[in-house]
């Protein structure tokens, strides 16, 4: 079985939960919708709480957010994983590189992780923002020739930004106008091209079917295949 779930921040709580305990098995997949945070600042503490989780039975992945130590997370090897390139961060935990598509239980997925922080001018002043963040275009090159090669057809898509116009609809309740980067218009044009079955971000912090097909998760453990609410 494959699970969605949102941003992590590096919370090891988030593990402990009785919907995570009693549902994640054996050979299970668990999918995280950028923001890992597990790896940020390498002191033996990071380690062990990593050595922790290399200790769950099923394999965990994530693609990459803002908040994340670009630097620490480049050092990690590029090995073969589902059919594509990923990072190995121990035995069984694996970030998903930008651009690349994995068949996981036999679903073609999509990733890209990044974004840009709303508090980048905060985190410029603490010497904690890496222009990283930002795919580049390499990366995105790479994400259209992936998709190219299977006829723009996938059957998931995980990434941590939405697609522009569903951003747009989730902040039509806020006064601030809207901040569109050049990741949620990439992402726009992949949404009006591209054929899917399901959309998951995470960067807004919120767990909320937007439509059938594009689902933002944040604190829920939600079933890939249908987007069913995981309950405990």
């Amino acid at each position: 079985m494959i699970y969605v779930t949102g941003d992590m921040h590096g919370d090891y709580k988030i593990f402990r939960q009785p919907v995570f305990t009693k549902n994640l098995k054996k050979n299970d997949t668990l999918l995280i919708c950028g923001d890992f945070g597990f790896i940020w600042n390498g002191d033996h503490s990071e380690k062990a709480t990593l050595d922790k989780l290399s200790k769950k039975p099923y394999t965990i992945c994530f693609v990459d957010g803002t908040h994340e130590n670009f630097d620490l997370l480049a050092r990690y090897p590029v090995v073969d994983f589902a059919g594509s390139k990923a990072q190995r961060i121990r035995g069984n935990i694996y970030h998903l590189m930008r651009g690349e598509i994995y068949e996981i239980e036999g679903e073609k997925i999509f990733t890209m992780g990044g974004g840009e922080s709303p508090d980048i001018d905060i985190r410029f002043e603490n010497d904690t923002w890496s222009k990283a963040e930002i795919p580049n275009s390499e990366e995105l090159l790479k994400g259209v020739e992936s998709l190219e090669n299977v006829n723009f057809e996938v059957d998931f898509i995980i990434t941590h930004e939405p697609p522009q116009k569903i951003k747009a609809f989730l902040n039509l309740k806020d006064k601030e106008n809207v901040r569109f980067t050049g990741l949620n218009s990439y992402f726009e044009e992949i949404n009006s091209t591209c054929r899917f079955t399901r959309w998951y971000f995470g960067s807004i912090h919120e767990d909320k079917h937007i439509s059938p097909s594009h689902v933002a998760v944040y604190r829920n453990l939600l079933k890939l295949e249908t987007g069913e609410v995981v309950k405990k």
